[in-house]
């Protein structure tokens, strides 16, 4: 909400290391807030939201105000353009609707998110509806991204990996697909990247359905075998974040061994899931070498 700050947390990495892409600072939540539902972070806790457990506590939450309440995303966006060297990326993204639905039924993180699965068992209307709502709202918030200037767009669905095969496909595949089609309608040009974590063998279904040009590999996936299951996208990954943490030899061994199991195809080198805290920023320039040397 403050595009001075954003702006310069997204290029200080850019600045120290050189990186090809630059994502934008934001927050996956930052959709549920600016619909009307309470948000506030808390010190050992994270996020905390007003819980969305009833057909009254969805009605209350407002899709008009959306536009104007992320003007400050698209402004840091717009800055961003102006200011990152013209070699790097700028990318924009958004929380998945299931990702994001349970953290609004939930009121916050969860190990299970027993409250969210429970809305789908026993008021599927009711969760169709928060989903509808939230496909709706983030293909248009996207789009505002795309048009403030990034330059590709990823949807992160962290908790799609919870869902078994029948609930995936209806609230982490077809969500996207919508989506990635509303999208492409405007900005046919505009890649997207896919991030199902731990989504397991539905990779393949959702590489093959969703319309995404790149898939995102999360930690545990073997990248031999999801290029195989999935030979025509791009694919981005996966070294495991606890791997940059620890650094030394064994990192680049890793390093090494995701190029070469998708050597000859196009990837784009990444973690499987985020950096951790307190990671030593010298790691980050060693896996740097690493990952460009030839």
């Amino acid at each position: 909400m403050t595009p001075d700050i954003a702006t310069e947390l997204t290029i200080q990495p850019i600045r120290r290391y050189g990186m090809d892409g630059a994502i934008l600072f934001s927050d996956i939540l930052i959709l549920p807030w600016a619909m009307g539902q309470s948000l506030e972070f808390i010190d050992g806790r994270g996020p905390v939201l007003g819980a969305i457990r009833s057909a009254a506590d969805l009605d209350k939450l407002d899709p008009k105000r959306v536009q104007d309440a992320t003007a400050p995303v698209r402004e840091t966006l717009s800055r961003l353009t102006k200011q990152l060297p013209g070699a790097t990326t700028l990318l924009g993204f958004a929380g998945s609707p299931f990702t994001v639905s349970c953290y609004m039924v939930e009121g916050g993180g969860s190990r299970d998110f027993a409250e969210t699965r429970r809305m789908m068992q026993t008021d599927p209307a009711l969760f169709d509806r928060l989903i509808d709502l939230l496909t709706c709202q983030t293909a248009e918030m996207l789009c505002g991204q795309i048009e403030a200037g990034a330059e590709a767009v990823m949807l992160f669905d962290s908790w799609a990996g919870i869902l078994p095969p029948s609930a995936f496909r209806r609230y982490v595949i077809e969500p996207t697909r919508q989506i990635v089609s509303h999208i492409r309608s405007r900005y046919p040009n505009t890649p997207i990247i896919g991030f199902p974590r731990l989504a397991g063998v539905m990779v393949k279904e959702y590489a093959e359905q969703t319309g995404v040009g790149t898939l995102a590999m999360d930690t545990v996936a073997d990248p031999a075998e999801v290029a195989k299951l999935v030979p025509n996208l791009t694919l981005q990954g996966n070294l495991d974040p606890m791997v940059l943490f620890s650094g030394g030899q064994s990192m680049i061994q890793e390093v090494d061994a995701i190029r070469n199991a998708l050597r000859g195809r196009p990837h784009v080198f990444n973690l499987g899931h985020g950096v951790m805290q307190h990671t030593p920023p010298e790691n980050v320039a060693t896996l740097i070498e690493a990952v460009r040397a030839p």
